[in-house]
């Protein structure tokens, strides 16, 4: 392993703050390219985005930059060799296209002409995902600085996106087909947030998505309902019935093995998310609800975060139109989301899904199911090193205790995981207020510079403290194996006064 010390914390600050303005001006040039990957009207804005991005990786002193070009919007790699043979390989994940955005829709300034207002970045991209890309460029300047090296601790990649605000439709092919070159140790995810400024969090997996749409199919037309109802079936009834019976009365999933290998939370976990400042009336706020449900036994983060799901995203057919139409409707639509958690097989799922369509039909009842793809889950135990690492970096920047989330949304890290084989770790130091997809996009530029901090920590503690020959890659099957061993309480032990408080059903 190296022998290199971790970097000292005063040489890392000071290297940032040197930096700081520069690397700001670069930041605001970058945010100013309008890389929207959902529009093709700004294809030649990300094809600029991603040749600025590599010539910037390039002047950081990467020595490969290089942009992939894919059937849809480029993605940057870049790759510094550490040039210690026993250092660990590190892969930092991000992306650099960015949600639509126009002034209309409710911004205080023009979105793609970045402002500061009261030591905040304000522009699409800020926070989603370029400012959280970018910081770590300054990061690897100050590590090096502050360590004397002229090359990282570990050996350094980047793979940077250009269409993962479009559902990252190539990027699994892009990884596949570029194993070789990608191969690493540990991916570290930088597309992602924190509890709040002053509760510093580290994410520890990820949720796993597929969704399908379920077209019902009952007379060849729509007919009279005086005529023929009470006497044929009718999709849209059957399409409401399918809803209906989703859940059962607890608010668990009734497809068929559903729970099957599902990773339950170990008490620890529980007691962890339990001591969050979690405060339920702000979020239903935020969710705009008045009430939380779902399944009985679960606290509210614990459903959103640690369990898998059901939920109907739309329901349709028949008759729409002013007034009423007496008729039995031709045909009904059923839109299904279901979000998956670590030990879960999407293939298995969405195989459930068509054997219980087919199984509670009626004769005279045709159907299609059409799935849109799936995203696997990820999930990085505790106790795994190179968490532990993370964790460190984090609360030597931010000098405080870190504390432990996942994420109940899903994203291509998994992706990541499942064909490189290695452990996906979080870094992110966007807060609930930068408002990601929103108007008014910003990040706090403190944070920024204190999440380039622990970026150039992270490197050194890696080298130090890792040996990826003594710690087994983590599948998604892998993980949800390990977690559910007793693990060894990463960093400093948090309190134990508060006791976890289930909620059942009603909020």
């Amino acid at each position: 392993m190296s022998s290199s010390p971790a970097a000292p914390d005063d040489a890392v600050r000071a290297c940032i703050e040197e930096c700081r303005a520069a690397f700001l001006d670069d930041l605001v040039d970058w945010l100013r390219i309008p890389s929207v990957s959902a529009d093709p009207a700004h294809a030649d804005d990300l094809t600029r985005s991603a040749a600025w991005l590599a010539g910037k990786l390039t002047a950081t002193g990467f020595p490969v930059a290089e942009i992939w070009e894919t059937p849809g919007a480029p993605a940057v790699f870049a790759e510094w060799p550490s040039g210690d043979p026993e250092a660990p390989t590190v892969l930092v994940y991000g992306h650099h296209d960015v949600q639509p955005a126009v002034l209309t829709d409710g911004w205080h300034s023009e979105p793609f002409v970045p402002e500061v207002r009261d030591g905040r970045l304000y522009a699409r991209g800020a926070a989603d995902d370029k400012g959280q890309v970018f910081l770590h460029t300054l990061g690897v300047r100050a590590h090096l600085a502050a360590t004397g090296r002229a090359a990282p601790a570990v050996n350094l990649k980047l793979l940077i996106e250009g269409e993962e605000e479009s559902g990252s439709p190539h990027f699994p092919d892009l990884v596949r087909e570029k194993a070789g070159r990608l191969a690493c140790d540990a991916a570290i995810v930088s597309d992602t947030g924190m509890w709040s400024a002053q509760t510093p969090t580290v994410c520890t997996g990820m949720r796993g998505l597929t969704d399908c749409q379920i077209d019902l199919y009952g007379p060849d037309q729509d007919i009279h309902s005086g005529s023929f109802g009470g006497a044929v079936p009718n999709p849209a009834t059957e399409a409401a019935r399918l809803a209906a019976r989703l859940h059962d009365e607890d608010h668990r999933v009734t497809l068929p093995g559903f729970y099957d290998g599902v990773v339950e939370l170990s008490e620890e976990e529980r007691q962890l998310f339990a001591e969050l400042p979690f405060d339920e009336d702000t979020w239903l706020r935020t969710a705009h609800s008045y009430a939380t449900l779902g399944e009985r036994g679960y606290t509210t983060l614990e459903r959103i975060w640690a369990r898998p799901t059901a939920e109907v995203n739309g329901i349709g057919g028949g008759y729409q139109g002013p007034g009423g139409k007496t008729v039995i409707p031709s045909s009904a639509q059923l839109k299904l989301s279901f979000r998956l958690v670590a030990g879960q097989d999407a293939e298995k799922v969405q195989q459930s899904v068509r054997d219980w369509v087919s199984r509670s039909l009626p004769a005279g009842i045709r159907h299609e199911i059409t799935f849109w793809g799936a995203t696997r889950p990820c999930l990085t135990p505790l106790g795994h090193p190179a968490l532990q690492a993370v964790v460190r970096s984090m609360e030597r920047a931010f000098g405080t205790q870190v504390r432990f989330t996942r994420e109940g949304g899903s994203g291509p890290a998994a992706d990541v995981q499942d064909v490189l084989g290695v452990p996906v770790l979080f870094l992110g130091i966007s807060v609930p207020s930068d408002g990601w997809h929103a108007p008014d996009e910003k990040v706090e530029l403190d944070l920024l510079m204190t999440g380039a901090e622990a970026a150039a920590c992270l490197w050194s503690d890696l080298a130090e403290n890792w040996s990826p020959r003594s710690t087994q890659s983590h599948t998604p099957r892998q993980a949800a194996e390990q977690a559910q061993r007793p693990s060894q309480r990463p960093s400093h032990s948090p309190s134990q006064s508060r006791a976890r408080s289930e909620q059942d059903n009603a909020g």
